[in-house]
This record gives structure tokens, C-alpha cells and sequence, in this order.
């Protein structure tokens, strides 16, 4: 390969600032493997989690991160027959069409460094075939870099997992990259009211840029009041939780009417374990968890960005903080502390 280094954020230590190396790739690709220069990445509340062990101890410490960008193909292995040479790509970590090709075996000051089948906190990434989908070339490149996770998850929650109907009303819990996205979609099926909970007052001002009908900042008035008081007496149908909090979840488990739905995006911290009693769940209650929203990379990324360049959506001030990759541990300071709003890109 043309490449032999690349500038990177390495995940050293959990609950520590990355480190930014020259890492080493391999000479050679593998089959189904794709080799990109990687022009945006965005972060995701996931690589937060990923860092501060939510999921318990880290076993393939030291690694690389990320898992939302774009990209150009630089060169492709064997058996690559869904990219080529010169496309412009997403990165996403949900399975899309192609191989899935092993693992890259990157060498960081003299040992393997791991890294899963995409990453994007990186100048250049390997990546399998299955997790880069080619976009038309004049794509904006930010915008490409959201279709990676936070438009996918966010409008595949609402069309695959919570199946919002036109008039139903809806609590996004977490107004984050992925829960503005939500709130998006569910606009655009007419739910009603959308209702967007949060910490933070700049992200909830972005979500009703973006559709949502009332906000409530739950570290001043009490969430389930706030909620009940949206609703007007009206049921509620859909509760969506974006932060894995066990208190969040038994909240919308307990406010969602007798058939609501409860879907679970954010996920708890190991051990953080949820109190309910069941017997809602045999009569039509829906308790369920979000894979990336069940996005199909592939089929769902053309159309998403065939409705975006149709304005029927937009992605106006979502990007709302843009940091180098020397920076990249400033950026997520300023996520964890709320500092800023929407998404937050890593320009490499």
C-alpha cells in the first residue's frame, strides 16, 4: 500500500484523554478489506460510554475509536466488488452490503494495536467492505459523516423500532446527536406533541428548531411532571431514552399507557439493572431495545440523503462544534459537560 502511517486517537486507558500517534498500517490489504482517507468523523455518545467502561472492562485495550464518517477510497482488496477506487463513502459500524473482511492489525510503537471493522478517529482507516456505502462524490462531507450513526439511528428508532403513526405522542429522553435525529423523524411522520427532555437549555432550543412541541429541562422541573403537563391528560404512546439511566427507563415504563411503546437506545452502565413489574408486558406494553435502529446502510442511507436533498428535512444546526483531531479530547470535554449542543465533527 501506497500509505505506511496515519495520524491517530488511541483509547489507552479507560476513563483517560486519548492519545494522539503515528500508527504503522500493514502492507497489504486482505480480502474484502478497503483502505480510506478519512475526511470527517463525528462523535458518538457510544464512544463516550466506550471510554468511562460503561459496559464493563475493556479487553482489547489499547485501540483505536469511532465509528461515523466519511471518506475516499484509496485502494480495495480482493473480493471487493460494493466500493472502488475514488468513491466517496460513509463509514458506519452497522453491517451493509459486502464482505466482512478481518479486523486491520495496525502496529503502534513497536506492538498490534486493535481495531474493530471500522474506525474513524484516524487520518486513514482500513475498514471492511460492509461498513463503508458509496454516496454521489459532491456530497457535502459533514453532512455524509452524520449518515454514518447519528441520521441512521435517529430515523431508524422512529421508522423500525418505536414505528411512530401519524398523531402519536411521543417523549425523547436525551436530546443529543441521535435524540435530535429522532425528534426529526418524528416530525416528519406527524407525531404529536414531541416532547424533548434533556439537561442542557441550547439542546433543547436546537430540538425545537428541529420538531419538537415542548422541552423540558429535567435538572429544573421534575421530568414526569413536565411530561404529564405536555400530554395534557392525553396517553402517552412512545417514551424513547437516550441515556441508559435505570431511573429514566422505570420512568417511561411507568408513564407509557397500557399498549405504549418503551425503546431503548441508550444503554445502562454494567450491573445498572432496571426494577418493573412485567404483567403490562403480556397485555400489549412494549419494552424494547435500539441496534443502531436496525439501520440497513446499504438501503437506507441513499434514501435518507435522496429526502434530505429534497428538503423535506434538514440538518441546520446540528453540527454544532468542529475540533482537528489534535483537539479531539477538547471535543469530548465539551460534549460530557453539555458545552455544546448538536454533534460535534473531528475535521482530519
Amino acid at each position: 500500500m501506497k500509505i505506511e502511517t496515519m495520524q491517530a486517537a488511541i483509547l489507552v486507558a479507560q476513563n483517560q484523554p486519548l492519545v494522539i500517534d503515528t500508527v504503522e498500517l500493514p502492507p497489504e490489504l486482505g480480502i474484502g478489506q478497503v483502505l480510506v482517507q478519512v475526511h470527517v468523523s463525528g462523535i458518538c455518545g457510544s464512544q463516550l460510554g466506550e471510554i468511562a467502561g460503561v459496559k464493563g472492562p475493556d479487553r482489547f485495550l489499547p485501540h483505536l475509536m469511532g465509528h461515523e464518517g466519511s471518506a475516499t477510497v484509496l485502494e480495495v482488496g480482493p473480493g471487493v466488488k460494493h466500493v472502488k477506487q475514488g468513491d466517496l463513502v460513509v463509514l458506519h459500524w452497522r453491517k451493509g452490503a459486502g464482505i466482512q473482511s478481518d479486523p486491520p492489525k495496525y502496529t503502534w510503537r513497536g506492538e498490534v494495536l486493535n481495531a474493530g471493522w471500522v474506525t474513524s478517529f484516524n487520518s486513514h482507516a482500513i475498514v471492511s467492505e460492509n461498513r463503508c456505502t458509496a454516496i454521489p462524490v459532491d456530497t457535502d462531507l459533514e453532512v455524509a459523516a452524520l449518515f454514518g450513526c447519528a441520521v441512521t439511528t435517529g430515523f431508524g428508532v422512529v421508522e423500525n423500532n418505536a414505528q411512530v403513526r401519524i398523531g402519536e405522542s411521543v417523549v425523547v429522553f436525551g436530546a443529543g446527536g441521535i435524540g435530535l435525529n429522532i425528534i426529526q423523524a418524528s416530525a416528519l411522520v406527524s407525531a404529536w406533541p414531541i416532547i424533548a427532555v434533556d439537561l442542557f437549555d441550547s439542546r433543547l432550543e436546537l430540538a425545537k428548531r428541529l420538531g419538537a412541541t415542548h422541552t423540558i429541562n429535567s435538572s429544573i422541573i421534575d421530568a414526569a411532571t413536565g411530561i404529564k403537563d405536555a400530554l395534557a391528560d392525553g396517553p402517552l404512546d412512545i417514551f424513547i431514552d437516550n441515556t441508559g439511566s435505570p431511573a429514566v427507563i422505570e420512568l417511561g415504563y411507568q408513564l407509557t399507557h397500557s399498549e405504549g411503546r418503551v425503546v431503548l437506545v441508550g444503554v445502562p452502565r454494567k450491573g445498572a439493572d432496571i426494577t418493573i413489574h412485567s404483567l403490562p408486558l403480556h397485555f400489549g406494553k412494549v419494552l424494547t431495545g435500539s441496534h443502531g435502529g436496525e439501520c440497513e446502510p446499504e438501503k437506507d442511507i441513499p434514501r435518507y440523503l435522496k429526502s434530505l436533498q429534497q428538503k423535506r428535512w434538514n440538518l441546520d444546526g446540528l453540527i454544532t462544534a468542529r475540533y482537528p483531531l489534535t483537539q479531539i479530547n477538547e471535543a469530548i470535554d465539551a460534549m460530557r459537560t453539555g458545552a455544546t449542543a448538536g454533534r460535534v465533527l473531528i475535521n482530519l
